[in-house]
């Protein structure tokens, strides 16, 4: 799978520089045991760290900058313990050029759904008819209520994934296998997970999305409808952002964005025992098996083999990666075009 490919060749070059950004960077050369630092909301300014000031080997910057450029890549971050190691732009893009998510985006889904349920509009172990209503699907009506909104997240739906992949229509949605049983990798169960949040708060995801995530933690960026899907469009920096406060478990500077631990760490563990390398949403690495989307098979081993074990990815369509490494301090991004 190319995707992985990509991911193993990036961890094999995670060992370089420093920053390069039109805004303004403060520089300074934090220990390892320095506060996770956090950038300002209402401001361009983002402090950085050198990579050998953190021990990197600062001869493996010029292939990875190639290497970068040279599979379309168009934004690439690195954040230790908070602050920029690197920040590069390529192939026509800047630090104001907004890139699609894609599935990556699903992730920030993932911690909405969260939200909704720390907040008391959903539970997530409900039938997802409770939020749709009902014919929701071609499924009986007992079939049906057998779906919770956690079958959405996991990619457990059951529903039928041999139709057309991102279609949301209930004649699309068909039974094929017991909620639960099987996970398969389908986009439309997923999709449908935005109506669930819009149906259980009886407003806007957009907006509740806007005031509960993006707004608190200076991300900009909007969904953009595209056929059934709705994927994020946003600058890199907005992407870092969110993955820093995953570092930081749901919790900006000093002000808690989810204060719901165990959903969280839920979020990003093995969420149930079809596929251990999936959370709700999130990719995991460290796994002992795992399977890829457009797969039905179990691959044995780890999903990324030479990356730390702790490591929890958002991956999307033309290789968007959202990398977050705890025990490294470390968030990675990376957008742009397939890599191919």
């Amino acid at each position: 799978m190319k995707t992985v490919r990509l991911n193993y060749f990036i961890f094999v070059l995670i060992v370089f520089f420093s920053c390069s950004t039109s805004d303004e960077v403060i520089s300074s050369e934090p220990s390892a045991s320095d506060a996770l630092y956090f950038p300002s909301l209402n401001s361009n300014t983002w402090e950085s760290t050198s990579a050998s000031a953190i021990g990197w080997n600062t001869n493996e910057l010029e292939p990875l900058l190639d290497f970068l450029e040279n599979s379309n890549t168009k934004s690439f971050i690195m954040l230790y313990n908070g602050k920029i190691v690197t920040e590069s732009y390529f192939n026509g893009a800047d630090a104001n050029s907004n890139n699609p998510w894609f599935s990556a985006g699903k992730t920030l889904t993932a911690f909405m759904t969260g939200i909704a349920q720390e907040e008391g509009f959903l539970d997530i172990n409900t039938a997802s008819s409770t939020y749709l209503g009902s014919n929701w699907s071609s499924l009986t009506t007992e079939q049906e209520n057998a779906i919770s909104v956690r079958n959405h997240i996991t990619m457990t739906t059951g529903l039928n994934y041999n139709v057309d992949f991102a279609c949301t229509d209930s004649e699309c949605l068909t039974y094929l296998n017991d909620s639960g049983s099987n996970w398969y990798y389908h986009n439309a169960p997923y999709t449908l997970t935005l109506s669930i949040i819009s149906g259980a708060i009886n407003s806007d995801f957009d907006s509740y999305f806007n005031s509960r995530l993006r707004d608190k933690i200076g991300m900009q960026g909007t969904w953009v409808p595209f056929g059934y899907n709705k994927f994020y469009f946003s600058n890199a920096r907005s992407m870092a952002r969110f993955g820093l406060l995953c570092l930081n478990n749901g919790i900006w500077n000093d002000q808690v964005i989810m204060s719901d631990s165990n959903y969280f760490n839920t979020m990003t563990n093995t969420s149930q025992g079809l596929n251990p390398a999936y959370g709700y949403l999130w990719w995991l690495n460290g796994k002992s098996s795992y399977r890829l989307p457009s797969e039905s098979s179990l691959f044995q081993g780890k999903l990324i083999p030479n990356a730390p074990d702790d490591l929890v990815a958002g991956l999307g369509a033309n290789d968007q990666k959202l990398y977050v490494v705890p025990s490294k301090k470390l968030v990675i991004i990376r957008m742009g075009n397939s890599g191919d």
